[in-house]
């Protein structure tokens, strides 16, 4: 019984650290999109990637956004190879489109998608955290 308990408990230790060193955790600066861009926080939810609006930026300045504090990022399912699929969301018109992303390093590409993916608008990301 002991080792059981043991053994579950070296489990879920094992899948925290893994679920932690996912490679999209952390802040990122978004590309400008209609002249305004964010700083999105991602973090693990569950066994899935999302993220929220933390600040917004404008050519004048930080700005208090009506976005912040909403999800950016939806459900993305992680491949374990640094490619995600989900859901994203799009505030300057208010749409959610089929999502993909693909984490390399510092770096995040992040495609919106139509028409089952045939057509896609694309923004680059940089980390900041």
């Amino acid at each position: 019984m002991k080792r059981a308990i043991l053994a579950a408990a070296i489990s879920l230790m094992a899948a925290g650290t893994a679920m932690a060193a996912d490679p999209a955790i952390g802040v990122w600066k978004t590309q400008p999109d209609d002249g305004s861009y964010a700083h999105v926080n991602i973090t693990q939810c569950g066994a899935e990637i999302c993220g929220t609006i933390k600040r917004t930026f404008n050519d004048t300045g930080e700005y208090k956004s009506e976005n912040l504090g909403k999800q950016l990022v939806i459900g993305m399912v992680p491949d374990g190879k640094g490619n995600y699929a989900g859901k994203v969301w799009r505030p300057s018109n208010n749409k959610i489109y089929i999502g993909k992303m693909n984490v390399a390093g510092n770096n995040l590409k992040l495609s919106g998608c139509i028409a089952g993916g045939l057509l896609c608008s694309k923004q680059s990301w940089s980390r900041l955290q």
